[in-house]
């Protein structure tokens, strides 16, 4: 008879586990043979040592790479998604230490020359005395300003007082208020006012003689003129015509206020009575006079002008352009003087405190790279100061653990320029160009079967050159005894 069936399933498995174990890449040695197969050693030991701190080492610097998140970044085309992507907000904050804010005018142009490429513009002016402190805010006259332009010449003597350089400040301190019309002969808008500054000076004569009364003088000053051409330059008049008040008890430090109103015998003349009731104490001391109480001042004693707004542009290369405009005067370039200070100039949305958080710092320091710059013109050259701007889009995605949406910003360099010509009309030119790509940030974290790969390449690797090195130092000291023993070391 056969043998049993179990014990034939019994040799089937052994055989298969046979062969299953026949498949160990890593057999032992046994026990009882260890010691008789393997040796150990002082170097082997030492190199153990150091192949396991190399090791941990190793594995903390990958573990911490892994931990660690870094950046991506990639430039790509950029694309509008819909029209209102089609134009740029430029936030702008200047300040004109000798620019007043009757004269300054912004303007937005594009590279076809169209002006008023600035849409949905928002502009704010702030008068600022000759210390840079701000005074009050200014609003552009809604209705062109009225002049007295069909004043008969003059009739018997001249009343307003002509001054020169050397008897100017003996006669500032003679008077309580010393009014003065700085002018140039060449003037349109002087000559226009001439008989009505000299009809304004008999008038106020005859109220308070200038013989006996010393309340209030009206005076005259030649810009042009050899002996008063510095004292104009003092005064920094760059505009003509000016008409500056000086009071006796002025010193270095005081502030002239300058008349804006309406150039009309009874305009200047209420104006000129406001100023001797303010010093009789008859109403209080201002150095902003609103005689018609029409909200807009008719004197004021600004030198500069802080200029800030935002102005919507289409993305196309295009300029801001900042410079004296008026209807009612004419400019001496030469002295004309447009330095300025850049308090902040950006493009794009204002961010936020998070968008700020979340934006690497050297992206955020291109937002506003020409913030709180200083630039000055030279003096007595007409001076035109030149801003060429290239402005990029960053689009930063924050990590995934913010859960945030990706932040968009405006970045930008800056080349700045002085140009002086003759003839040139000073101006500050902001001439930039948004191009037509988008600079993506985002997180860059290797992924976890990348971690692992390495940590056993650092494994076997370090296991392996360990190996090496022991295995070239057991054969060099072996050498070497068996030199030592046939005498031929040394």
């Amino acid at each position: 008879p056969g043998e049993p069936r179990g014990h034939d399933d019994t040799e089937t498995m052994s055989g298969f586990v046979a062969s299953f174990k026949s498949l160990d890449f890593y057999r032992k040695l046994k026990k009882d043979l260890l010691h008789e197969l393997t040796d150990s050693s002082t170097s082997g030991v030492a190199l153990s040592v150091v192949a396991a701190l190399v090791m941990i080492g190793l594995v903390v610097a990958e573990l911490s790479a892994y931990m660690t998140i870094a950046t991506d970044s990639r430039i790509v085309l950029d694309h509008f998604e819909s029209s209102s992507d089609d134009t740029l907000q430029v936030n702008f904050n200047f300040s004109f230490p000798h620019l007043k804010c009757e004269y300054s005018s912004v303007d937005a142009t594009n590279f076809m020359g169209t002006h008023d490429a600035g849409l949905a513009a928002r502009v704010n002016k702030v008068r600022l005395d000759k210390i840079g402190r701000a005074l009050s805010r200014h609003e552009d006259r809604k209705t062109e300003l009225k002049h007295t332009i069909d004043a008969a010449p003059h009739e018997g003597p001249f009343t307003a007082m002509s001054l020169k350089e050397s008897v100017f400040e003996v006669k500032h301190h003679e008077y309580d208020i010393m009014i003065v019309n700085f002018f140039a002969p060449w003037c349109h808008w002087c000559q226009r006012l001439e008989p009505v500054w000299e009809k304004s000076a008999t008038q106020m004569n005859e109220k308070h003689p200038i013989e006996t009364d010393k309340r209030v003088l009206l005076a005259k000053v030649d810009c042009t003129g050899k002996e008063s051409e510095t004292l104009c330059v003092k005064h920094k008049i760059d505009a003509f015509p000016t008409i500056m008040v000086f009071r006796r008890d002025d010193n270095g430090r005081s502030f002239h206020e300058t008349y804006h109103g309406e150039r009309s015998l009874d305009k200047i003349t209420a104006w000129a009575d406001n100023l001797v009731a303010q010093q009789n104490k008859e109403i209080q001391k201002t150095r902003s006079v609103d005689v018609d109480k029409d909200g807009v001042a008719e004197s004021n004693a600004g030198v500069g002008c802080m200029i800030s707004g935002l102005l919507h542009v289409q993305r196309a290369p295009g300029m801001l352009k900042i410079q004296a405009v008026s209807d009612s005067h004419q400019f001496n370039w030469e002295t004309m003087d447009v330095s300025h200070t850049i308090n902040h100039l950006s493009f794009g949305p204002f961010l936020s405190e998070t968008a700020w958080a979340v934006l690497p710092p050297h992206i955020a320091a291109v937002v506003g790279s020409l913030d709180d710059r200083k630039y000055v013109s030279d003096a007595h050259v007409p001076t035109t100061l030149e801003h060429a701007i290239k402005v990029v889009r960053h689009e930063v995605s924050p990590p995934s653990s913010m859960k945030l949406d990706p932040v968009v910003s405006y970045g930008y360099t800056a080349h700045s320029n002085k140009v002086q010509k003759e003839g040139e009309v000073p101006t500050v030119r902001i001439n930039y160009d948004i191009l037509p790509v988008v600079v993506q940030y985002g997180e860059k974290k290797n992924s976890f079967y990348a971690f692992l790969t390495s940590l056993c390449g650092i494994v076997g690797g370090v296991f392996v050159t360990a190996g090496i090195l022991a295995s070239l130092l057991d054969n060099t000291a072996r050498l070497l005894m068996v030199k030592e023993e046939l005498g031929k070391l040394g």
